[in-house]
This record gives C-alpha cells, structure tokens and sequence, in this order.
C-alpha cells in the first residue's frame, strides 16, 4: 500500500485535535486541556505559518490519515518538531522514522541548523526513534500537565 505526505488541507485539523484528545486520554491519562492545546497551535499554523520555513506532513493511505508531523520555526536557525503522531494501526512500519526523516530534511532544506522537540519520557517508542535518528536529550523533569504526572523531556538535534 502507498502512503502518501500531503500538507494540511480541509478538515485535517480536526482530525488531528480529536486524534489527540482520544489517544492521549486513553494511553496517557490526559484530561481536556490537551486537545485545546493541539487546536491552539494548529491554528496559529494556519494562521501565518511561513511555507518556505513550516510545513505540515500528514500521511495518508487509502483514503485515511496516519498521523502528522509538522516542522515550526523557533528562531532564525533553529526549526521546532511538533505535533508527531501516528494511530495506532501505522505504528511499527517504519511511518514515524519516514516522517521524522522528511520533517529534519525540510528543516535542513530550509536553512535550519539545529532542531528541538518537547516531548514525555512515557513515550518509548518516539524517543528511541529519536536517540536512532541521532537525537540529544538535554533536559528531562518531573512536571504535572494535563492532569497528570508527567517527566517532561527536551532534545535537540543539529542539522
């Protein structure tokens, strides 16, 4: 089967918001605050997000999304991985290193020179892509967000 990685088109945002409200809540515990995160930075993405420096990826097969990974400007140089997700029937086919893969060669392609992401050390499988991927963790603490005890995580990653 082909998958295909589009941009963000009509009606992705909501799908990416209630994908994930429904698996955070579910696999982590995350109470409603985190979907009205999600929403909040996909609009400011659709509301001036700078094409030639930010792009959306979402990965399509069949006719059904995947999962997403969009890649933000935090400063001159440096690019910001956010929003990664796969559902759970596209994990462990090798889609989340693709698309992390497409995401850092548009950073790249864009003039970025190092790259970070914010993520929970509960997510195993993103951070052993990401450690794969040549990935740094450079800061890792206990927080409480979304209703639930959490160990937030910084990497980075330079280009």
């Amino acid at each position: 089967m082909t998958i295909e990685i589009r941009g963000l088109g009509p009606g992705d945002v909501d799908w990416l918001v209630a994908q994930h409200g429904a698996l955070y809540a579910r696999d982590e515990g995350f109470d409603e605050t985190f979907p009205v995160l999600v929403r909040s930075i996909l609009e400011a993405f659709e509301a001036g997000h700078d094409p030639a420096r930010e792009r959306a990826f979402i990965a399509w097969r069949e006719g059904q999304r995947l999962g997403s990974i969009f890649c933000v400007s935090a400063g001159a140089d440096v690019a910001k991985l956010r929003l990664f997700l796969l559902v759970p029937e596209a994990r462990g086919h090798g889609l989340g290193r693709r698309l992390l893969s497409d995401c850092m060669a548009f950073a790249r392609q864009a003039g970025y020179r190092r790259m970070g992401l914010w993520t929970h050390k509960s997510h195993r499988a993103a951070c052993a892509l990401y450690a794969s991927a040549g990935w740094r963790l450079v800061r890792s603490e206990p927080v409480r967000s979304f209703g639930v005890d959490l160990v937030e995580q910084a990497w980075e990653i330079d280009l």
